[in-house]
């Protein structure tokens, strides 16, 4: 049996992506499965300590552990370059790519991906972050050309605490920054119950929502060379016509 096997690098205190991860690919199991490898990450601030846990070498680790498995693509589903600087995630999937011959993605690559290739300007933004952190966040998409009309964020440096808020939290948080009419709004953090939620508030608020979860599959299909379209019930991404192959 043909089978295409995704393998997604995971924060150790993350409990989230890894059963949304598989629960977006249900419907194409067993031709396409997700394989998961951790790493540590404990908490979420700018702090030295907490900033250590995003260097190179453990991602790598875990990249080459994942390449045991014969993965045909690789993707650090995390969203730490977002405040510490796009290129950080460059430069990883270079070396991933230059270590284990798989081809790589981020969370926040993807992101970016989509946003070029939708041409948003105006961007809404969600995280649970601290205010420092999502400072940093959003001066990044400014600089980028995606400014960040409205936000919210919870205030938490996480990051196990992340996954203990319900999907009527999230809601709330989307409804008021869809007040100001971005013309796209991401749920960045990958340990965010957001994917579940995209489809019904995208029905409702008219605005294309980007779920890090479900960017991180997008882009992992893309590069093993499957249909994004494949996948139903999970929002706009996986059918609008600029994001398909």
């Amino acid at each position: 049996m043909s089978r295409t096997l995704l393998g997604m690098i995971t924060p150790s205190s993350n409990t989230v992506l890894e059963p949304y991860t598989s629960a977006i690919l249900a419907s194409l199991f067993p031709r396409v499965s997700a394989h998961f490898q951790r790493f540590t990450v404990r908490e979420i601030s700018l702090s030295t300590s907490a900033l250590a846990q995003f260097e190179t070498e453990p991602l790598l680790e875990a990249a080459e552990l994942l390449s045991d498995a014969r993965m045909d693509a690789i993707a650090w589903s995390g969203t730490a370059a977002s405040w510490l600087g796009f290129q950080v995630d460059e430069r990883l999937c270079k070396a991933i790519m230059e270590r284990t011959a798989i081809p790589a993605t981020t969370s926040v690559l993807a992101l970016n991906e989509i946003l070029e290739r939708t041409n948003v300007a105006r961007l809404g933004l969600v995280t649970p972050y601290l205010s420092d952190v999502q400072s940093a966040i959003i001066n990044n998409y400014n600089a980028a050309g995606h400014e960040v009309v409205a936000e919210q964020h919870l205030g938490d440096k996480g990051n196990f605490s992340f996954s203990e808020y319900d999907e009527n939290t999230l809601r709330k948080m989307i409804r008021r920054v869809a007040e100001s009419k971005p013309e796209a709004i991401t749920i960045l953090c990958t340990n965010l119950r957001g994917a579940e939620i995209v489809e019904e508030l995208e029905a409702e608020t008219g605005i294309p929502i980007y779920d890090s979860v479900s960017v991180t599959v997008w882009k992992s299909l893309l590069l093993a060379g499957q249909r994004p379209d494949q996948i139903k019930g999970w929002g706009k991404l996986f059918n609008d016509p600029k994001l398909g192959m």
